[in-house]
């Protein structure tokens, strides 16, 4: 398995089993009226992860078909949507390698699953939150038709995504979660930023700090691109890194228009996977 660690404009991710290629957005001809770009409306076409071509041989280059890592059901831990039963649907892949990273298992590990198995599986749990997550899930060119096929079968749906790649093409409907990588993370030069454009109120903006030199960039980064007028912001200690002491000491001091929050999973459960 090949794994492609620099992002370029044009995104090509091989993966075992297909090839995941996401294009990045272009300048949007559809504005909201705050000049940002709109994501892909839920009543427009379904996006076509195969790019207009049938390759029935290979279901997952044809993106009816994903490489999956875990589907597992727990309690939200991160984001406002914290403390939620919810039904997680880990992807395998991920272009990225955060120094923090605590799913690395999920690099390589998984088995390619017909989108109709996985859709099964999450209806089997009769929870209506859904997270779909990673890696990155947006490295695999069919999660874009799974976040439609989740939204259209009326789940509640959020997306962690690493803020690496295009969300322009992600349906209006599903809530994006989307990282922006400090220089801690060791990937602070994979930001594309142009996702910014494709943010509502209904997405949220998380900042994963390692240092207090991490949150100092954050809060440069919160002021120059007026990111708390964009979308909800999150701070989150990077576990074991930054004390939850410090950090709410630090928003405190500084008065920030952001959201700390805590891997709720992390301080229940300790570092353990399905969780």
């Amino acid at each position: 398995m090949t794994t492609v660690t620099k992002i370029p404009a044009d995104i090509k991710i091989a993966a075992e089993g297909g090839e995941a290629r996401v294009a990045l957005s272009q300048a949007s001809s559809h504005d909201t009226a705050e000049g940002k770009g709109a994501r892909v409306p839920h009543h427009a076409p379904a996006h076509d992860p195969s790019d207009g071509r049938e390759d029935s041989a290979n279901p997952q280059a044809a993106g009816t078909a994903l490489r999956i890592n875990e589907i597992f059901y727990s309690l939200q831990g991160e984001s406002s949507r914290v403390g939620f039963p919810t039904v997680f649907v880990r992807l395998t892949g991920c272009p990225l390698r955060c120094g923090y990273c605590d799913t690395a298992y999920a690099f390589h590990e998984g088995a390619t699953r017909p989108l109709e198995d996985i859709l099964a599986e999450v209806a089997s749990y009769g929870i209506k939150r859904v997270c779909v997550t990673g890696g990155e899930p947006l490295a695999q060119r069919g999660c874009f038709l799974l976040l439609r096929k989740l939204c259209d079968a009326g789940y509640s749906v959020s997306l962690e995504t690493s803020g690496a790649i295009a969300v322009a093409e992600v349906d209006e409907r599903v809530s994006c979660i989307v990282d922006i990588k400090t220089p801690g993370s060791g990937e602070v030069d994979k930001n594309l930023w142009e996702n910014l454009d494709h943010l509502s109120r209904a997405d949220e903006i998380k900042f994963v700090l390692t240092s207090k030199a991490d949150y100092l960039w954050a809060v440069t980064m919160l002021h120059e691109r007026k990111l708390a007028s964009i979308a909800p912001v999150l701070f989150s200690p990077s576990f074991g890194e930054v004390s939850y002491e410090d950090l709410a000491a630090w928003i405190l001091r500084d008065r920030l228009p952001v959201r700390m929050q805590v891997q709720l999973h992390k301080v229940i459960w300790g570092e353990k996977r399905g969780v």
